[in-house]
């Protein structure tokens, strides 16, 4: 634990002494070009929160990657190692050192620095574009283990999710299966009550009241029974009834109304 943390805390060195040699680059290019101080700082005023938060997800990224050891030994022999970690976050600091080395000798301080960013950029660009990369590929192409231990972890990976997807689909199957034999058992069940409704949707306007009391107790039971896909299994069965007994297919859904309130029933149009 206390070597990942380590390694962090030097990438995270490494990583600001690069943005700093960057900046230091493009603030000298920008200043031979003829561009003011106040242009400079009005420019780098407003790139750097974008500065900060790429350079937040970066090391985000390569923080998770060390801490969690996202690396497999089996398929990255040689990246994985900690000798190679320490020479890929430590590459900024061997390149702002070879750049020191090399301006040895320089009395001028601008072109002192220049020579420790450009050095910094140089040896980073290639240890960690090029260098990183082609390691990987070569890992990947020339050890049969490593290719092998990948397809085979490929594959598991693929397995695995097939296998998930499957026992999503029998859940689902199973119970749609629940559903429908409940609707089954409800058909059977609420068929009295379906009769009753019925009756109770060709009631006169003198027993309105009487026939709206009796709806409302028949849709609580249905809502005790089956929540809201048995209250409305019971009504559409309840308007069949009714429109074949009339002979009619214009009727005022008084079920809705009446049941308006009921658990989690609304007042349903018909459509």
């Amino acid at each position: 634990m206390r070597h990942r943390n380590a390694l962090k805390l030097v990438h995270l060195a490494s990583t600001t002494w690069f943005m700093l040699c960057m900046g230091y680059i493009l603030v000298l290019a920008l200043r031979q070009a003829g561009i003011r101080w106040w242009v400079i700082f009005s420019l780098s005023g407003h790139s750097a929160l974008l500065i900060f938060l790429l350079i937040s997800l970066y090391l985000f990224a390569i923080f998770r990657g060390v801490g969690s050891s996202q690396r497999i030994e089996m398929e990255h022999p040689l990246t994985s190692t900690n000798y190679y970690m320490v020479f890929y976050i430590l590459s900024p600091f061997l390149g702002g050192f070879a750049g020191t080395l090399g301006m040895i000798g320089e009395h001028r301080i601008g072109q002192f620095l220049l020579g420790i960013a450009l050095g910094t950029l140089g040896t980073t660009f290639l240890v960690w574009v090029i260098v990183d990369i082609g390691a990987g590929l070569l890992e990947m192409v020339l050890p049969p283990s490593s290719r092998r231990h990948r397809a085979e972890r490929l594959a598991q990976a693929k397995a695995q999710r097939e296998k998930k997807q499957k026992d999503r689909e029998r859940l689902l199957a199973e119970l749609l299966a629940k559903e429908e034999s409940a609707q089954r058992g409800w058909h059977e069940a609420l068929r009295p009550h379906a009769e009753k409704l019925a009756a109770l949707l060709a009631t006169d306007k003198t027993d309105f009241k009487q026939a709206e009391h009796e709806a409302v107790k028949i849709g609580v039971d249905a809502w005790q029974i089956g929540g809201l896909s048995c209250m409305q299994e019971l009504r559409n069965m309840a308007v069949a009834i009714f429109r074949q007994r009339s002979q009619s297919r214009n009727i005022v859904d008084y079920i809705s109304i009446w049941w308006d309130g009921i658990g989690s029933w609304r007042n349903l149009s018909l459509g």
